[in-house]
């Protein structure tokens, strides 16, 4: 295997990695809220966040762009400090974790809505508080469905080109993933180093699927 594709497999899943850690807390939060709570406002909050999943990669690598644009809402003329995000592979995380969020928290919010609410009302009669019964109980039981959101946002990390490109460009070495390598290799001619990418980004998206899917049956088998 050559040097660019093992040095695009490294950026790609750290990239995933820290892009699940960075999406993963807020989605479970988030995924607690909607399986839980009805407050005005609800469904418009929930649509606003579904939106990376139907909006073009291009696009949501663009609005990201502008936000972080020098003369932008988060850019270094408005905050007087540069955040170092654009062009670098921590904008790729950025970008990889907004559009992984939504199916993260739809993965969430159903593991928690499995959860049998009458089982989180007796932990309270019991005197736990509301963060010991998340922490003791809902936890515990949407373990495998957690995982399992975890384990899909990864996989939506891992192949994420089109936000991913704006953000952060295609700089190899330094931001250019798996998704990124084929591309390029595909744009000078490079069949046979786009077609082992092309094998390694298959295997790994084969291996997420499988996770993911042994992980909902036990779900639901428990």
């Amino acid at each position: 295997m050559n040097t660019p594709v093992l040095s695009a497999l490294w950026i790609s899943v750290k990239v995933a990695s820290c892009a699940t850690a960075l999406a993963f807390p807020l989605a479970v939060m988030l995924g607690r809220l909607f399986a839980r709570r009805a407050f005005p406002g609800k469904s418009f909050i929930e649509t606003f966040i579904a939106l990376p999943l139907v909006l073009p990669p291009t696009a949501v690598g663009y609005l990201i762009l502008a936000v972080l644009a020098r003369n932008g809402p988060l850019g270094a003329r408005t905050l007087g400090f540069d955040l170092g995000l654009l062009f670098t592979w921590k904008g790729a995380v950025l970008a990889s974790a907004i559009m992984s969020l939504p199916l993260i928290v739809r993965t969430a919010r159903v593991a928690f809505e499995g959860v049998d609410p009458r089982l989180e009302g007796l932990a309270r009669t019991l005197g736990l508080t509301s963060a010991q019964v998340f922490a003791r109980v809902t936890l515990p039981l949407a373990r495998r469905g957690l995982l399992a959101a975890a384990v899909l946002g990864f996989g939506r990390a891992l192949g994420e080109f089109g936000a991913t490109v704006l953000v952060a460009g295609n700089i190899p070495g330094r931001t250019q993933t798996l998704a990124l390598t084929i591309f390029t290799d595909l744009q000078v001619g490079r069949d046979r180093e786009a077609l082992t990418a092309v094998g390694i980004t298959a295997v790994l998206a084969f291996a997420v699927l499988w996770i993911a899917e042994r992980l909902t049956r036990r779900r639901e088998a428990a």
